[in-house]
């Protein structure tokens, strides 16, 4: 008879009590529960900084403007975080939000990924609206770095455990505590995580491979790819009404579920841009000079990339 494999690891809090002692600062530290360093957080945080990394070197390979690109990066990041909270807060504590409507302004205190997702698109569409400029080759750049930030994002979930799943006796569910024993369940997390690796590991192989893919190909694929994975997945999510941090159902389906179909749209809009795009567009986007230069005399006289920045914020759980 299968049993369930994985261990149920409970990562900790690191407290940092040590802050009590800092003159002044220590007048605000409540020794009780002092600050402490959060497995989510500090996951999540790494894969927003790797991430960002990844995509400004991209961006100099593909002789995009740094500038506009930290520029980018951090107004989609701000949109997707206070989207994150605010669309989590309004699709799965509807409640709470009629009860306390301020809640929707406490960013912290739960984020949802298609709420980043809807929220980042947002930054970009305010970003391109507000500078009159192209956005997909910053879009391209972005997502083809944005596989392997989620892969942090979703270690950080599966650390602390805030997608429970159905029950399962299958090898890859999680032995979850129940009283003095265990029961084996999903951890929706961990899976999504796992399932993420082989295409962060493919869309870095691919930047650098010729022939460069076209405008579009790391969005399409990339939304494409993840809205049947996730519109899957969640048929294996606890319901609200059957656990603490299970998800609402609306009309049989979860608030990602819906999503999906505009997800699976807006990846199929690319690709089909792709497949009529030029293959020389670059492995991100098409060369993108700054503005007071020329490709030619960019080429001439700053023959070496420039170095630029990293935008380091927060990410969206899902």
């Amino acid at each position: 008879m299968a049993e369930p494999l994985i261990p149920f690891i409970n990562a900790p809090e690191i407290p940092l009590s040590f802050l009590e002692h800092v003159p002044l600062l220590g007048n605000y530290i409540n020794p009780a529960n002092p600050p402490s360093i959060k497995p989510f957080g500090t996951l999540v945080a790494l894969g927003v900084y790797i991430g960002s990394v990844i995509a400004m070197r991209h961006a100099r390979e593909r002789r995009l403007d740094e500038r506009k690109m930290n520029e980018f990066i951090l107004w989609i990041l701000i949109g997707g975080f206070v989207c994150a909270h605010v669309l989590d807060a309004i699709f799965y504590h509807p409640e709470r939000v009629l009860r306390d409507p301020l809640y929707l302004l406490r960013l912290w205190d739960g984020l949802s990924s298609f709420g980043g997702f809807i929220g980042a698109l947002g930054g970009a569409v305010a970003w391109r609206i507000s500078r009159a400029h192209p956005i997909l080759p910053f879009c391209e750049v972005v997502n083809s770095a944005f596989p392997l930030a989620w892969v942090f994002g979703r270690a950080g979930c599966a650390s602390v455990h805030d997608h429970p799943g159905r029950l399962s006796d299958a090898w890859f569910a999680v032995r979850w505590p129940h009283g003095a024993g265990y029961v084996g369940r999903f951890d929706l997390g961990l899976i999504e995580m796992v399932l993420t690796i082989p295409m962060a590991i493919a869309f870095l192989w691919l930047w650098h491979r010729k022939p460069f893919r076209p405008l579009g190909f790391y969005t399409g694929i990339m939304c494409v790819a993840y809205a049947p994975v996730r519109f899957g997945l969640d048929f294996m999510r606890e319901n609200e009404s059957t656990l603490v941090g299970g998800d609402p159902r609306y009309g049989g389906l979860t608030p990602a579920q819906w999503a999906c179909f505009g997800l699976l749209g807006l990846g199929l809009y690319f690709l089909r841009m792709a497949m009529k795009g030029d293959g020389a567009s670059g492995g991100g986007g098409a060369v993108v000079p700054a503005d007071d230069e020329s490709p030619d005399s960019e080429r001439e006289s700053d023959p070496e990339p420039r170095e630029g920045g990293v935008v380091d914020a927060p990410v969206v759980r899902g």
